[in-house]
C-alpha cells in the first residue's frame, strides 16, 4: 500500500490546519481553505464534503489493518493478528510534523474532536468485522479490537512525539505497558453459583 500523498488534498489539509490554527475553525470558511491551498471551491468539494472532513476524509488506515489482517496466518490469535497488522500503520500515516499539527487543532476544536471519535469508533468496529471474518467469535473479537486499539493509539501517539526507535518496538513497549497496568487487577473469581470454567 502506498504512503499517503497527493498533492491537491495535501495542499487542502495544510490549508485548513494552518486556518484552524491561525483563525480558529469556526471563522475559517471552505472558500477561505480553497483559496489558501491556491485552488478553487470546485476542487475542494472534490476531494471532500464540508471543512471538517479536510481532516478525516479517507479510509487509508482501515484499509491497511484490513489487509494485514487478511495476510495473518490462519490459526493465530485475535490480538497477535492485530499486533501483526499494526506493523504496516506508518505506511499510511500522514508526515509527522502534519500528525502533529494536526491533534493540536483537533483538542483544540470540540466539533474536532467529537469527528475525531466517531473516526476512531468506525475503525474499531470495521477491524472487530475483520476478526470475525477470520473465525474468532465476537466477544473475542470486540475484546481484542479494544485492546490492540489501546496498545496502536499509545504507539502511534509516541511516533508522532517523536520517540527513539521504530514503530514495531513501539508497539512492543505500548503492549507491555499496557500488561503492566492490567497486571493491577485483583484475581478474578466466579459469580456464587458459577462454576469456574475447565482449565481455569
Amino acid at each position: 500500500m502506498a504512503r499517503w500523498e497527493g498533492n491537491t488534498r495535501e495542499r487542502l489539509e495544510r490549508a485548513a490546519l494552518e486556518l484552524f490554527r491561525d483563525q480558529g475553525y469556526d471563522r475559517t470558511t471552505v472558500a477561505q481553505i480553497a483559496k489558501h491551498a491556491g485552488l478553487t471551491e470546485r476542487s475542494f468539494y472534490r476531494w471532500f464534503a464540508d471543512k471538517r472532513e479536510v481532516l478525516f476524509a479517507g479510509d487509508e488506515l482501515q484499509a491497511c489493518l484490513e489487509a494485514g489482517i487478511a495476510e495473518v496466518p490462519a490459526g493465530t490469535g485475535a490480538l497477535a493478528t492485530l499486533m501483526a497488522a499494526f506493523t504496516a500503520v506508518p505506511q499510511v500515516l500522514r508526515p509527522r510534523e502534519l500528525l502533529v499539527e494536526l491533534r493540536a487543532v483537533i483538542v483544540a476544536n470540540p466539533p474536532l474532536r467529537e469527528r475525531s471519535l466517531i473516526k476512531e469508533a468506525m475503525l474499531s468496529e470495521a477491524t472487530a468485522a475483520a476478526l470475525c471474518r477470520r473465525g474468532h467469535d465476537e466477544q473475542t473479537a470486540r475484546l481484542a479490537t479494544a485492546l490492540g486499539m489501546a496498545i496502536l493509539g499509545t504507539a502511534t501517539r509516541r511516533w508522532v512525539l517523536g520517540d527513539e526507535g521504530g514503530f514495531p518496538a513501539l508497539l512492543a513497549e505500548s503492549a507491555a505497558d499496557l500488561l503492566a497496568v492490567a497486571a493491577d487487577l485483583p484475581p478474578a473469581h466466579p459469580p456464587a453459583g458459577h462454576a469456574p470454567r475447565a482449565g481455569k
